[in-house]
């Protein structure tokens, strides 16, 4: 199974509509959203096309191929414009290999979950990167409508135990065998 994995929307039907492009042309058979998907957050800037509620309608439109988890600026009255439910963690197996998916504002690099998994994926940071701590591989999904420290926008695919990082243009940042 492939898994596009993406963070961070904070409203954008821009980069909403440019994930569902992405969605059709890797040919991913799910879309694991990483939270953060509504509200812009009090510390970050309006998004590109700000329109949470034009956000539901395209996110609903696709609700059979899409895993969402709760991200920190994710609240109970986004359910109600939601077609579909918000998990707090997910834990995936691709290529033989367990990987652990959350927001990142609990589980992180500095802060590892005690049971091990084989990857551990989040957001939250807006920063994409893949790199390896110990036995384990370490993946932040970045943000696609508002990266930070001078990263790209940027989302993950997970096929067969293998991770990539790319931009939204489709170019490989990164890419790790779990």
């Amino acid at each position: 199974m492939k898994f596009l994995i993406a963070s961070d929307i904070h409203g954008s039907a821009f980069y909403v509509k440019k994930l569902l492009e992405i969605f059709k042309t890797e040919k991913a058979d799910k879309i694991i959203l990483l939270g953060d998907i509504y509200n812009h957050g009090p510390r970050n800037p309006l998004p590109e096309e700000y329109a949470p509620m034009q956000v539901a309608e395209l996110l609903n439109s696709v609700k059979d191929n899409l895993i969402v988890v709760k991200g920190n600026c994710d609240s109970q009255v986004d359910k109600l414009i939601s077609e579909f439910s918000f998990i707090e963690d997910l834990v995936i197996v691709s290529g033989g290999k367990t990987v652990f998916c959350t927001h990142g504002h609990v589980f992180n690099k500095d802060n590892m979950p005690s049971t091990e998994f084989d990857a551990v994926v989040y957001g939250h940071f807006h920063t994409g990167f893949i790199e390896e701590k110990g036995k384990v591989i370490v993946a932040n999904a970045g943000s696609v409508s508002l990266p930070k420290n001078g990263t790209p926008s940027s989302y993950l695919v997970l096929e067969e135990g293998v991770l990539t990082l790319k931009d939204l243009c489709g170019n490989v940042i990164k890419a790790l065998k779990l």
